[in-house]
């Protein structure tokens, strides 16, 4: 994987955050908190989990801690990166 492939993934992330959540791409950083800042409930994250499974073709296990919007980026790099 090339460097320059992880802020497209980054990228691709927080454009499916935004959608499911409606809110704008650029209020989104990696730090953002799921629940505090964005106001996910538990479904919220459940779509965001399934969408970002479909686009990467990666499957996220329950256990895996999901709390930030960095979370869900890092576990996508690491994911293609041991792939």
């Amino acid at each position: 994987m090339t460097p320059a492939s992880v802020p497209a993934i980054a990228h691709e992330v927080m454009r499916i955050i935004a959608r499911n959540k409606r809110v704008a791409p650029e209020r989104l950083r990696p730090r953002t908190r799921l629940h505090e800042e964005l106001h996910l409930d538990d479904l919220d994250v459940v779509n965001v989990i399934l969408a970002v499974e479909k686009r990467f073709h990666v499957t996220i296990p329950d256990e895996v801690p999901l709390m930030t919007v960095g979370d869900f980026v890092e576990f996508v790099v690491n994911h293609r990166m041991a792939a």
